[in-house]
């Protein structure tokens, strides 16, 4: 394992020192929208996978072929 340097750069100015000075945890402790975010992934998860499953259901699927033939049917 690397060693965590002693004293860190007074300015990041590459992207990886950037990334390793910023407060992160700060962040992930201050801030009310990094709580909600996966409180509102599980609660949309399950809404969306319902809409993805109707959606894609073989009747569906069907309905909408037959649709799309009887449009290409009146274009030519």
């Amino acid at each position: 394992m690397s060693e965590t340097p002693g004293r860190p750069m007074k300015f990041p100015y590459t992207l990886s020192a950037k990334m390793a000075q910023f407060p992160f945890k700060f962040y992930l402790e201050k801030q009310w929208i990094w709580r909600y975010w996966m409180v509102g992934i599980a609660v949309a998860a399950p809404v969306f996978y319902k809409i993805h499953k109707m959606a894609n259901s073989p009747e569906n699927v069907s309905k909408w072929a037959e649709i799309r033939r009887k449009e290409a049917a009146a274009h030519h």
